[in-house]
């Protein structure tokens, strides 16, 4: 008996335990069956088989044998291994030697070989090695003529030992994997979730920052001069502060959906209050809910590269299309220049983030300096682009990517 592989074992069923739920049975549990090999015991003690000693030593053997295949058959590993079938070999050798040296109940030990068969063989060796071993005990009990059934009995009992412990072994192990795969969905999920919750706080924190920021910029640079507009600038910081609450809270439930519209109209006043000109066209059918979200993070995102980076004076927008797919193309005339390397340890950034929400969605996104300078982001998806690709949830979708790293 394997020490690894029953300690292994054991560790499988104390987690079962902890856990209250049944599991596959364990090795003791065929361990009983060798109970059927008592009338062969009993005959040695009445002195009714020929050369006891070698029945004894044969009867050793065949227990032997038989529990360390079985618990061999219990660590996936070492039931596939050559040593298994290298001793169930020996084992069929055994059982057949004393079956006919002594016929009788030593006829038994068939379906026992079957069943330790069970244990180790799967699919087509299997069921050839369980008709062939059926057979062989049939022919075996016609050519002994000296046991209480009759033949047939024997050979379908042998069967079905074999094919009845495969199949209760298989279901099991099929329940176990199952269930490994469930809790690795769980994990998942829970990962997944993490993710998007970070990647909601990192953005939406981050845009509006910028935004505050270069608001409070403008209202230092009006006030000596234009209360009012400073004001003005001053009641915009306090709106985006409260949309910014807004936004956490629901990003932190997971309901946060994303409009193109409100995105251009709140890059209009970003980058005006920045001292950029916004130049924005749109044309083109009715967009998906989905497809909206997906391009006003391109928008949000894109528009804070532009007021962190760039130095430019000019930012124009355009969403343009046919009835199947929609493009939009934020352009700048400032130095083209990439952004600061995203967060460490946060994954999904940039424009790798973003390109892998739009392909999740049927889409495509490409970025770099344009043919006159500055920069040029293209976004493109289907006009009624869903979250269904690739199994990402709406949720997960209508959450931007870090900070696009242009």
């Amino acid at each position: 008996m394997s020490r690894n592989g029953s300690g292994s074992w054991r560790e499988r069923r104390r987690r079962r335990r902890e856990e209250g739920r049944p599991g596959p049975p364990g090795p003791y549990a065929l361990l009983p069956w060798l109970l059927m090999g008592l009338g062969a015991f009993s005959n040695l003690f009445q002195g009714e088989t020929p050369n006891p000693w070698i029945g004894g030593l044969g009867l050793l053997a065949f227990n032997s044998l038989y529990i360390s295949v079985v618990f061999r058959a219990f660590v996936k590993e070492k039931r596939e291994s050559p040593v298994s079938y290298w001793l169930l070999a020996v084992l069929a050798v055994v059982t057949f030697g004393l079956a006919i040296g002594y016929g009788g109940s030593w006829l038994l030990f068939f379906p026992l070989l079957s069943l330790a068969c069970g244990t180790v063989l799967r699919q087509r060796q299997l069921l050839f090695g369980l008709l062939c071993l059926a057979a062989a005990a049939s022919l075996v009990a016609v050519w002994r003529g000296d046991n209480a059934s009759e033949p047939w009995a024997i050979g379908y009992g042998t069967f079905i030992s074999g094919a009845v412990t495969a199949a209760i072994l298989t279901l099991s192990e099929t329940v176990m994997e199952l269930r490994a795969t469930r809790q690795e969905l769980a994990r998942t999920a829970v990962e997944k979730e993490r993710l998007r919750f970070s990647r909601d706080l990192h953005d939406l924190l981050g845009h509006t920052l910028s935004v505050i920021v270069v608001k409070s910029e403008a209202a230092r640079r009006l006030a000596p001069r234009d209360i009012d507009a400073a004001l003005l600038q001053v009641a915009d910081i306090e709106s985006v502060g409260r949309q910014a609450l807004t936004e956490i809270r629901e990003a932190v439930t997971g309901y946060r959906e994303g409009s193109l519209a409100t995105e251009l109209d709140r890059a209009r006043s970003a980058l005006t209050a920045a001292g950029i000109d916004p130049v924005v066209r749109r044309s083109g059918p009715p967009l998906a809910p989905q497809a909206e979200a997906l391009l006003g993070w391109v928008v949000r995102e894109a528009v804070t590269n532009v007021v962190r980076h760039s130095d430019a004076t000019t930012c124009s927008f355009m969403v343009d299309g046919t009835p199947e797919r929609v493009r939009l193309t934020v352009t700048d005339d400032g130095r083209g220049q990439t952004a600061e390397p995203p967060a460490p340890g946060i994954g999904g950034t940039g424009l790798k983030g973003l390109t892998e929400r739009l392909a999740a969605a049927g889409g495509s996104l490409t970025a770099g300096p344009g043919p006159d300078g500055g920069f040029v982001v293209t976004a493109q998806l289907p006009v009624d682009a869903t979250d269904a690709a690739d199994g990402v949830d709406t949720a997960d979708c209508s959450v931007p990517p870090h900070t696009l790293g242009r």
